[in-house]
């Protein structure tokens, strides 16, 4: 409840604010700004992104590969945002990992190793991973992601050699570090629409409202 109390006190630090050239509201505009350059910045993978690299909206998914909220987002609404928005050239969609286990992980390196630099290919992979995580993630994981793997086109020492590879495990490690630490992403699913974090896996309809309602901005 805002008393007059503080909505006087409230006033007299805007007024304050306005004198010394810092308004509360290009405080908030700037703090915006800066998350949203933060968000922007691939740290050691180069960006799984879908639409037209000037779209006047992006979209920024970090997602476990383990996550059940993730996989349900992937299937039921990603694919009307995908229609309804990026094959259209209105938004810009970028999927970042953020694995909460060692499994996750894994299947992010696999999703990296099969696709390469190819992001629809990388979105394909991880729209099957996603529809099998119940098979990879609750029996045998290497066993079910080899498979995967060699239905995708890789040898069996291809995916050996991906899931044993450091130097990729170590990028997702770093990337995901910077997800923590700067942009304070701590569950999954987390997403940034032009800067704005949204937390938790959301409907068509509340993307819809918030991206229609950037495009008109």
């Amino acid at each position: 409840m805002i008393t007059r109390r503080v909505f006087t006190a409230a006033l007299s630090l805007t007024g304050l604010g306005l004198l010394t050239g810092f308004s509360p509201l290009r405080l908030i505009t700037d703090a915006m700004a800066q998350t949203a350059t933060d968000v922007a910045k691939p740290v050691s993978l180069p960006d799984m992104a879908l639409g037209p690299a000037n779209a006047t909206v992006t979209v920024t998914e970090f997602a476990s590969m383990t996550c059940p909220h993730c996989a349900a987002f992937t299937e039921k609404v990603f694919p009307k945002i995908k229609s309804e928005f990026i094959d259209t050239g209105k938004i810009r969609f970028i999927f970042r990992e953020f694995p909460l286990d060692i499994k996750a992980a894994a299947g992010s390196m696999l999703a990296r190793c099969i696709a390469k630099d190819d992001a629809p290919k990388y979105f394909a992979v991880i729209d099957l991973l996603f529809k099998q995580q119940n098979d990879w993630v609750a029996k045998n994981t290497t066993e079910t992601l080899t498979r995967i793997g060699k239905q995708a086109g890789l040898t069996q020492q291809q995916v050996e050699d991906c899931l044993k590879d450091q130097a990729l495990l170590d990028k997702i490690a770093a990337d995901q570090k910077y997800a923590a630490d700067v942009l304070k992403v701590d569950s999954t699913p987390t997403f940034f629409i032009n800067g704005e974090k949204v937390k938790g896996e959301q409907s068509f309809e509340e993307f819809s409202k918030r991206i229609n309602a950037l495009l008109k901005s």
